[in-house]
């Protein structure tokens, strides 16, 4: 991965999928303009080639932090080393979603810890950083055990988590708690805010319910920063701008250095 990206909060461009959608191009120079350095890149609009992006972050001077796309296989994996290869980085994250219906049981989450585990030795084979991404569903208690917990007990350690901050506090928990719990395995945070109520639209970071500083707080080693904005009542880039400012403000104010990897 290019260095910048480490040294930057980053953003999810699902954030600016409709934008995207309008004009790949002008989008992301209103995300240079908005003041990042960084994306996390997300599932392409259709006619969009990781080609064409790669040129457009190039043209803009944004690095890529991570990739999120489909659980790597044997089948798909020649296609995951090219998009690697375009966008000059390794670390690619399953982004988890839709749900799979094998969270409704626990033997069914233990089929799927076996297949996080074979996607991230076919992902290592190769050089390639492997990461899984949370929504609500894997803080959903399945016969009374999170099923990321059971993903964090049977992992390799070198598969990491992202944790989506917003999604675990909708499912009802403290995501100081689940930072905690995954804490060595964290690789990577999504900031977001707003009422952690389905169906109700996220906000800038600082006004929601989330508590980021004391999540900041409790951070034990640098992780990369990824803000992202899945329904916005508002302009999403902006209210994202306005998230990384706030970040940034936290981190200034702890007198720490980046908290991201160098």
């Amino acid at each position: 991965m290019d260095a910048s990206a480490e040294r930057a909060v980053a953003l999810q461009l699902w954030t600016i999928r409709d934008a995207m959608a309008s004009g790949v191009d002008e989008a992301l120079g209103r995300v240079k303009a908005a003041g990042f350095s960084a994306v996390e890149v997300a599932p392409l609009s259709p006619g969009v080639t990781p080609k064409d992006l790669a040129e457009c972050l190039d043209r803009h001077g944004l690095a890529v932090a991570s990739i999120h796309g489909d659980l790597p296989t044997a089948a798909n994996i020649g296609q995951w080393e090219e998009v690697v290869r375009v966008y000059r980085c390794t670390k690619i994250i399953w982004h988890g979603w839709p749900r799979d219906p094998r969270f409704d049981s626990l033997a069914g989450v233990r089929e799927l810890a076996e297949a996080y585990e074979g996607a991230g030795a076919i992902a290592r084979d190769r050089g390639l950083r492997f990461g899984i991404h949370n929504h609500w569903w894997e803080f959903d208690p399945v016969e009374g055990t999170w099923p990321i917990r059971i993903f964090n007990e049977r992992l390799h350690p070198d598969i990491f988590c992202q944790l989506d901050v917003y999604w675990a506090r909708t499912a009802g928990v403290d995501p100081a708690d689940a930072l905690q719990e995954l804490m060595p395995r964290l690789g990577s945070l999504h900031w977001k805010n707003g009422p952690a109520v389905h169906g109700e639209p996220m906000t800038a970071l600082g006004q929601g319910t989330i508590e980021i500083p004391r999540i900041h707080r409790l951070l034990a080693h640098p992780v990369d920063w990824v803000i992202e904005l899945d329904e916005c009542a508002t302009d999403p880039l902006e209210a994202a701008r306005q998230g990384r400012l706030y970040l940034e403000s936290l981190r200034d104010a702890s007198g720490q250095a980046d908290p991201r990897p160098s």
